[in-house]
């Protein structure tokens, strides 16, 4: 299918958010909340065409599955993100030159973003819901897993548009195939970034093939590494819930990293994962540590593969090393610059590891799975960005913006 026209229609009703003003915005948005639980049933039927076809082994099962519960708790994300202060025409900075021209920052929306995601159809709210209140339009490439239940999301979004006579078109879905994620990635006359939410391979797809600019999220390959001073209470809770909370999103705990000299505390601190049934795949050491103390059943040798490796299920690397500067190594070579944490009761050992970890959100004494944009007070969520440039962590509103300057004169003229 030839998207252009697609494109053309969505950069063109993007032009007309330029019209809306705040208090109209957070008013489309409330009323997409409502329309979000008025539709609530066909929403959930529409989802469960999706799930038929997926194994409910599959970690992405559980990233598909909408419920009424869920659909509210989304609901709830748009109203909050409705209540967020605007980011746009904000001044960021401002300075008046000594010819008397004053020169402004001030922030804008980013146009027209582009976002290719897999079985997650809650993204296609947080989406629109965001780039809406930042003054962007939205094109949406969901997976062929989810396309029942982006459809019908799509479709509600659409329809209530219509009745507040908003120009629909600033939101548009594109078909599932792969034809269709080639052209968005090279859509450069029409869409300003693209962001792709989902796997590794996802994402490197993106980065390989698009021509535009890429904001690269989602891969999580989370450690925590337990100190020689953690606290052994606080450590087993935080491993459990950044292990088993939900293993299929990106801040799930892949590793844990802990000290040599703690080794005979890590059946304790492993022990509430045991009753969730979680694969640990432990080097020689953690090994040796956990025979006959955690379910043989459970328990497997590391191997080279163990490690870098963002499981999305209910299995886990253990890495033992001798000190704190091992484990930043370790997180150094395998981690994906996404979540990290340290357990530990020295407030040495935290500021190092705070200013050494390579990472968009490091953590200590807490679980990673709090990296999350409704839990950062961002209302709700784009992606996770891994890289540097631009946005860096979880991505919200100010993260669809940008800038431009503002020069005000008076006749001055450059010599």
């Amino acid at each position: 299918m030839d998207c252009t026209s697609i494109f053309k229609n969505v950069k063109r009703a993007g032009r007309s958010l330029d019209l809306l003003d705040d208090s109209k915005i957070n008013d489309i948005l409330l009323a997409i909340a409502d329309a979000a639980e008025e539709n609530s049933s066909f929403i959930i039927s529409e989802n469960e065409k999706d799930l038929a076809l997926m194994d409910r082994t599959d970690p992405r099962y559980d990233r598909l599955l909408l419920n009424t519960k869920r659909i509210s708790a989304i609901a709830g994300d748009i109203r909050n993100v409705a209540g967020l202060p605007s980011p746009l025409g904000i001044i960021l900075s401002g300075t008046v030159r000594p010819n008397g021209l004053k020169i402004s920052r001030l922030s804008v929306p980013l146009g027209v973003v582009g976002v290719i995601y897999e079985a997650r159809p809650n993204v296609t709210f947080d989406v629109f819901s965001l780039c809406l209140k930042s003054g962007n339009a939205c094109i949406l490439k969901g997976g062929s897993d989810a396309i029942n239940s982006n459809t019908a999301i799509v479709k509600v979004i659409r329809e209530r548009l219509a009745v507040k006579g908003i120009d629909n078109d600033i939101i548009a879905l594109l078909p599932s195939g792969r034809e269709e994620t080639a052209q968005l990635l090279n859509a450069r006359e029409y869409v300003d970034i693209i962001i792709p939410r989902g796997s590794r391979s996802l994402i490197d797809f993106v980065r390989s093939n698009a021509s535009l600019p890429v904001i690269e999220t989602g891969a999580g390959i989370c450690h925590t590494y337990f100190d020689q001073s953690g606290d052994r209470e606080k450590g087993r809770l935080i491993i459990k819930n950044a292990k088993t909370r939900r293993v299929s999103v990106c801040n799930a705990l892949d590793c844990l990293i802990i000290h040599e000299s703690r080794l005979d505390d890590l059946a304790y601190i492993t022990s509430l994962c045991a009753d969730s049934e979680v694969i640990l795949y432990a080097d020689a050491k953690a090994y040796s540590a956990l025979i006959g103390k955690y379910p043989a059943a459970l328990l497997q040798k590391a191997t080279e593969e163990s490690f870098g490796t963002e499981f999305l299920s209910y299995k886990m690397a253990i890495k033992t090393v001798g000190s704190i500067g091992k484990a930043i190594d370790h997180i150094s070579t395998f981690g994906s610059k996404h979540s990290e944490a340290i357990i530990s009761d020295d407030p040495a050992h935290i500021k190092l590891f705070f200013r050494s970890v390579d990472a968009s959100s490091v953590y200590s004494n807490s679980s990673t799975a709090f990296t999350d944009g409704a839990e950062f007070g961002l209302g709700a969520e784009i992606g996770i960005s891994t890289q540097k440039l631009h946005a860096r962590g979880p991505m919200a509103l100010e993260a669809l913006t940008s800038y431009k300057w503002i020069i005000e004169g008076d006749g001055q003229i450059r010599e």
